[in-house]
């Protein structure tokens, strides 16, 4: 299915009514950017094809995000059970979603989990140690918000299980087919995550914010080329979700921690480095977490995939999402 946004061809990958389990994954954009667009902001609900039992990279929007993936059809292979309580969206959500990957507890991150948590059902929260901390301490400590946690002020609610992950350990995800290995970014200053998704051979990447290396003063976004390389090489990274907040003219004393096409492409090069350009030919990478602005005039997203074509001799396909939009993967 081809989009226009701006003029600009935008592709996203339809999976079949009736995926077959073990070939790739399915992704929702439940919410597509960053920073001000409340209600719109990062959460990919990800499960293997042909498998209902899902997790989301993030939880940014949840609700609102089902909503919209409700309306464009994507939820029409799931039946709700006979006398069930809720509708298909709380189906989904409640029985669907079977955890939360979190890569760093920064708001735009977590508010659909926090706004959701009365209406939502037992599950994990999967994150670093310290993303975990974070929730703990600043949202559910019955002043933010109630303690729907196993863990911090009494009295625990204990909806949510804090399963904290160690940096390059791969772990198997709870009540589905899936493991993931976390690997620490640095995000202006702030421990954000990486999270490598697995199905048997099939793999998918899902980074939180990071900032380039070369800034950050960090080896983060190189070492998880290196964790991923051979994965590449053999055909079996189905995908990559990836931030771009910000257009090449943010000078890159204030990023804050963000990426720019220019940025992205470079560590895509690094990438490519391991693996040989031809290995990333075709390569799908959703291009997440682009800033919403309150400006007249071309919206960043349409600026943003410009300069990233404009640049991509490695011939990745580069998708801009839009909330609701799905893929196979």
């Amino acid at each position: 299915m081809k989009k226009l946004l701006g003029g600009l061809v935008l592709t996203a990958l339809l999976w079949p009514a009736c995926a077959v389990a073990g070939e790739g994954f399915e992704v929702v954009a439940l919410g597509a950017r960053g920073g001000i667009q409340d209600g719109n902001l990062s959460a990919y609900l990800i499960r293997p094809a042909g498998d209902e039992r899902a997790v989301t990279c993030d939880a940014g929007a949840l609700v609102n995000g089902l909503k919209a993936a409700d309306e464009k059809g994507v939820f029409d292979d799931i039946k709700v059970p006979e006398g069930a309580a809720n509708g298909r969206i709380g189906h989904v959500l409640t029985e669907g979603i079977k955890g939360y990957l979190i890569s760093h507890a920064h708001m735009d991150h977590i508010a659909g989990l926090i706004a959701a948590s009365p209406d939502d059902s037992k599950k994990p929260i999967y994150g670093l140690p310290s993303v975990n901390e974070r929730i703990e301490r600043n949202y559910f400590n019955w002043e933010a918000w109630p303690n729907f946690g196993d863990r911090g002020k009494a009295p625990q609610l204990k909806k949510y299980e804090y399963r904290d992950l160690q940096a390059g350990q791969k772990v198997p995800l709870t009540d589905t087919a899936m493991e993931v290995t976390a690997f620490p970014l640095s995000h202006g200053g702030v421990e954000s995550t990486a999270f490598l998704i697995e199905s048997g051979d099939d793999a998918l990447l899902c980074f939180g914010d990071t900032g380039p290396d070369a800034v950050e003063k960090t080896t983060r976004i190189a070492d998880v080329w290196a964790a991923v390389g051979e994965k590449v090489k053999a055909g079996h990274l189905k995908g990559i979700i990836i931030e771009t907040s910000y257009t090449n003219a943010q000078p890159d004393e204030m990023l804050f921690g963000h990426l720019t096409p220019n940025w992205l492409t470079k560590s895509l090069h690094d990438l490519a480095a391991r693996t040989g350009n031809e290995a990333l030919d075709g390569l799908p990478v959703i291009v997440s977490h682009i800033k919403y602005s309150l400006k007249k005039g071309e919206q960043p997203q349409v600026q943003i995939l410009r300069e990233l074509e404009e640049a991509n001799d490695l011939k990745v396909k580069f998708i801009v999402p839009e909330q609701g939009d799905h893929w196979r993967l």
